[in-house]
Formats: structure tokens, sequence, C-alpha cells
């Protein structure tokens, strides 16, 4: 399985979860391998979503991103859904956005919830969390 890491999130966090989480994927408890990768290196830096969504598709991916946008416009959100994403959504303060390590913060305390979430269902489907979230909730 394949969760794309979207631009708009630091790109050291693919290669940092993707060492932390070596060890623990395959596991019993998850029953699944995890590969993550960057948006932005598998398809270029501000690659059109028209471009990289039926890309993921193909490969039964989900993305995290901070992009609430593409679940607020019906195109993007439908083009998302004709290819079966499972989006994850990171809604930063509207006013001051998050900053480097509240990003950490949030993958580290929503990263085995994600990966339930990831073992569970088949896309599409989409949820989000913000800071102030206990955990995902579907939208």
């Amino acid at each position: 399985m394949i969760l794309y890491i979207d631009e708009n999130l630091p790109p050291v966090l693919v290669e940092a979860f993707s060492l932390l989480q070596s060890k623990l994927l395959p596991s019993k408890k998850y029953g699944f391998g995890l590969e993550l990768r960057s948006i932005k290196k598998e398809f270029g830096q501000g690659a059109k979503d028209e471009d990289w969504v039926p890309l993921a598709g193909k490969d039964k991916a989900f993305v995290l991103t901070q992009d609430y946008n593409i679940q607020r416009f019906s195109h993007q959100k439908e083009l998302c859904e004709k290819f079966k994403l499972g989006m994850f959504y990171f809604r930063p303060p509207s006013k001051t956005g998050f900053d480097y390590w509240s990003i950490v913060k949030l993958f580290v305390k929503h990263w085995p919830e994600l990966l339930t979430i990831i073992k569970k269902e088949k896309g599409p489907f989409a949820y989000k969390v913000t800071s102030n979230s206990k955990g995902f909730e579907k939208v």
C-alpha cells in the first residue's frame, strides 16, 4: 500500500516516518506494509491534481494533505472519488497555519489511527483532523 504525502507538508516527514514505521509494518496488528511517497518527488513540484490523482488512484493509494480545498471544490472531490483515493486532511488553524512541530505532533499522535483506517477502509473516503481533534473524523 502507498501513502502519498502532499507537497504542502514537510518533505522530511516522508523519510522520517518511512524509517520510524519500517520495523512496525507489516505486523500482526496492522497486517500490511505501507510505503510513503512524496507527491512532489513522484509527480513534480506544483503537479496539478488532474495529473497526479489518476496515477495515485491506479496505485490504489491514500493521500495525506493540508489542502482541504480538494474536498471543498466539487471537481477535485469528484476526481478523488472517481479514482477511489482515501484522503486524509490535516486542517490547519485558519489564521496561523501549522508550524513545523505542530505537524510533526499531529503525525505522531494520529499515525496509529491513520493505519487502522487504511487497514479497514477502501477508497474513496475522506477524513480530517485538526490540532484540537481527538481523532480523525469522516467528512
